[in-house]
């Protein structure tokens, strides 16, 4: 891993420890005056944390500027708030600590929850994703756009950079949640020009709906391989770099987040589509049993189950889509027209209409705020299913 990488998630903790809220921690393009750490380079990540949070908290001023000297090696790094977004990316940084906007797009949720966040959704360039980066975006966070879909991702970060002018809030990263070594890259990207991360949400997803009796063995382990394995990769590389970021707060660790986009098919079976039910169901488990491992290092593991988000490509898309599926496979009796399964799926919804963007976003935004709530699945259905 680079050094920068490692370092900087420590800095940042014990940084966010000393102000008491979120805030950017990237390399400085130069050595800056300010609080100085030296360290041998063979620490590992309990000593490093140590000596850099050691640093920090006794530094009169709260600290600005922090430079490492690592082995001889000079790591210069600077706090977001200190420059203005002009200066900075004139000077070659690429990250601006974003001003206070509003919550135009989402009514009634806690202005101040997602201020200054550092945050990354996977499967973000369209559908769920998308509604829930834009989200993210007016609610004051840096959001990184993770996406196999690189086009696609940077397409959506060009146009939220675009609307806050000088004061880029979006950043592109392409990823195949299923390969560990992209994971991994991705998370060493978000280190890199943030210092850290408070929120994964982790919503990339697949779904192929067939019955059992039909469906060719290689499709099931993909979806599972994908909305299962791939959670727990996901988990796993955003759980170390939020392990060191909790290290270096030391005695005043900053809560972080992981949420997974579940859906109400990990609440209850799917008729012939059980490998996506089965693996949200996994999911589920899987949730809560990280839950239990990761609270050590204050980082609390939750899912949302959304209900059927009808305008979006999972269902919608003419050809890939789940009302187009469900027409062909004959999951609906009846069923002549892709109007007649949208039809038969929004009856079953008590509220009367399918799960919308922001409903999840109420969602996120509460399990983030509620720092006494972890392993728990949260239903975001209009009452289809309910809890027993």
């Amino acid at each position: 891993m680079d050094k920068v990488a490692f370092y900087a998630p420590f800095v940042r903790g014990a940084v966010i420890a000393r102000l008491g809220r979120p805030c950017v921690v990237a390399q400085a393009p130069e050595a800056l005056d300010g609080t100085v750490v030296t360290l041998s380079g063979d620490e590992d990540e309990k000593a490093a944390a140590a000596i850099i949070t050691k640093a920090v908290a006794e530094t009169e001023k709260i600290p600005c500027r922090v430079t490492l000297n690592v082995g001889g090696r000079t790591i210069p790094f600077m706090i977001g708030e200190e420059f203005s977004a002009l200066d900075w990316l004139e000077r070659g940084g690429s990250v601006y600590f974003p001003p206070s906007i509003g919550l135009e797009i989402i009514p009634n949720v806690r202005s101040w929850t997602m201020r200054n966040r550092v945050c990354l959704v996977t499967g973000g360039a369209q559908g769920f994703g998308e509604e829930i980066v834009r989200g993210l975006c007016e609610g004051g966070a840096i959001v990184f756009i993770a996406d196999l879909n690189l086009a696609g991702a940077q397409d959506l970060a060009e146009k939220l950079n675009d609307q806050r002018r000088r004061s880029p809030v979006a950043f592109a990263v392409e990823v195949n949640v299923g390969d560990e070594a992209s994971v991994a890259a991705m998370f060493e990207k978000v280190a890199l020009t943030t210092g850290g991360l408070d929120l994964c949400v982790s919503n990339a997803g697949v779904l192929r709906a067939q019955p059992i009796l039909e469906q060719d063995i290689d499709t099931f382990k993909f979806v599972t391989g994908i909305n299962y394995t791939g959670f727990a990769i996901v988990t796993k590389h955003a759980g170390l770099l939020m392990r060191r970021q909790f290290l270096g707060a030391s005695s005043s660790p900053w809560p972080t987040d992981i949420i997974q986009i579940n859906s109400k098919s990990g609440l209850e079976g799917s008729n012939k589509n059980g490998a996506y039910a089965g693996s949200k169901f996994g999911g589920i488990g899987l949730v809560q049993s990280f839950a239990k491992e990761l609270v050590d290092y204050h980082i609390k593991v939750n899912a949302v189950c959304p209900g059927n988000f009808f305008d979006g490509p999972l269902w919608s898309d003419p050809e890939k889509g789940l009302f187009a599926q469900y027409l062909r496979t004959g999951k609906v009796p009846g069923a002549k027209t892709v109007e007649d399964v949208k039809a038969f799926y929004e009856a079953k919804v008590p509220m009367g209409r399918g799960c919308e963007g922001p409903d999840v976003l109420r969602s996120i935004y509460y399990l983030v705020d509620q720092v006494y709530e972890t392993g728990q699945a949260l239903p975001v259905t209009g009452g289809q299913v309910m809890l027993s």
